[in-house]
């Protein structure tokens, strides 16, 4: 098989888009220009303070035009054709862009700009900075319907590669200083568009969540990350465990489902991985993701979020982590964030972890027994060398 490949390419307004061609990809190395008018891009949003917390508010009004669930052909994340000029010119494997609406960017720098993480740490009354950074979308497939969970082995790693990449590339710009990958899955979440697809920020500070665990490291001490996989892996809630990466339900989950996935080995971000993590994590967690959509008869909405160390800061002490949530508690309710947790950020927990766990385990294994679903990986405890080898691009 050979590698993935990437190849970069402007949109007629000037933003990037990057094309990610599977290993064993049947596209053609060309791709086509877009021929749609150049569009004048939004200004870049102001960010306002909150001086009770402290916290930066990203006031991007832009977003107020975005499309809502629009109907197959007008899907904006589909190859464009002539009835539907959408954001991506060429028939794809895997393609990042710019936001055309972004909550932070496209300016780098100005003179409205943050002057540093001591400049943001200040509290005061009327304090605003421009929402410097970016946003991108990260598109799966061009498929105008279908999730992660579905995708060939081959696709998922393509996907994690494109996670790597521009975590790399926008730790790399000006004034950024945390990059959040992470994908929105279901209208229960909240989501806009069917299409399978994630996005990409990068902030111009260290966010809230964040800036709580460099508070939780500095009183714990900087084993925190090795303790809790010791900790977790002798647990009852352990889900898959390979050689690379374990996968748990956390001692003090928030949520009906919530799990968390550590690298064995301490690394602050995606960029940092090696080959045969990122082929083991793109076995490891299409596994996961159709347990997750075997717990009931429809698909399970969820927020997938990567976790990584700041840019600049804490990186021998922050480790990569994606954590996974859903609001599902049954089949038919939901968790809501109601008096307090919205208000107190206060968390009551409905299922106990251990049995959330007992539930996916049951779930995964489930999902891998034919026919249901033909032709996947059996579930297993420990991922066994033949399974990883099989992850190689």
């Amino acid at each position: 098989m050979g590698q993935i490949t990437k190849r970069s390419h402007k949109l007629s307004d000037g933003r990037d888009i990057i094309y990610f061609d599977d290993a064993d990809t049947v596209l053609p190395p060309h791709r086509g220009e877009d021929l749609r008018a150049p569009a004048v891009r939004p200004p870049t949003a102001t960010m306002r303070q909150d001086v009770l917390t402290g916290e930066w508010i990203s006031i991007a009004a832009a977003r107020q035009n975005r499309v809502v669930l629009p109907p197959s052909h007008l899907d904006p994340l589909a190859p464009a054709s002539p009835e539907n000029p959408s954001e991506i010119p060429s028939l794809y494997d895997v393609a990042v862009f710019e936001n055309k609406s972004p909550s932070f960017g496209p300016d780098l720098a100005g003179a409205a700009a943050p002057e540093g993480l001591d400049d943001l740490a200040r509290v005061g009354l009327g304090r605003s900075r421009q929402s410097v950074g970016r946003c991108e979308v990260v598109c799966f497939s061009p498929e105008h319907t279908g999730s992660l969970a579905g995708l060939p082995l081959s696709r998922m790693r393509t996907v994690v590669e494109a996670w790597a990449d521009r975590t790399a590339a926008l730790s790399a710009l000006p004034g950024v200083e945390q990059v959040f990958p992470f994908e929105n899955r279901g209208e229960a979440i909240g989501v806009t568009l069917h299409h399978p697809h994630g996005q990409i920020y990068a902030y111009p500070y260290i966010t809230p969540r964040t800036a709580q665990l460099v508070r939780t490291i500095e009183s714990y001490g900087g084993s925190l990350f090795e303790d809790i996989l010791s900790f977790e892996q002798k647990s009852e809630r352990v889900l898959i465990q390979g050689e690379h990466w374990t996968a748990f339900v956390p001692f003090a989950a928030r949520w009906p489902l919530e799990v968390h996935i550590l690298p064995h080995r301490h690394v602050p971000d995606l960029a940092a991985t090696t080959d045969e993590e990122r082929d083991e994590f793109s076995l490891l967690y299409r596994q996961l993701l159709r347990g997750v959509d075997a717990l009931y008869d429809s698909p399970t909405p969820y927020i997938s979020a990567w976790h990584q160390a700041p840019v600049h800061a804490h990186r021998d002490d922050i480790r990569l982590m994606l954590q996974l949530t859903s609001p599902r508690r049954e089949e038919d309710k939901l968790k809501y964030l109601a008096g307090s947790e919205a208000a107190m950020g206060a968390f009551i927990a409905d299922i106990p972890p251990e049995t959330a766990a007992a539930r996916l385990r049951d779930a995964m294994e489930a999902a891998s027994r034919p026919p249901r679903t033909a032709g996947l990986e059996p579930f297993r405890t420990e991922l066994p060398a033949t399974e990883q080898e099989a992850a190689q691009p």
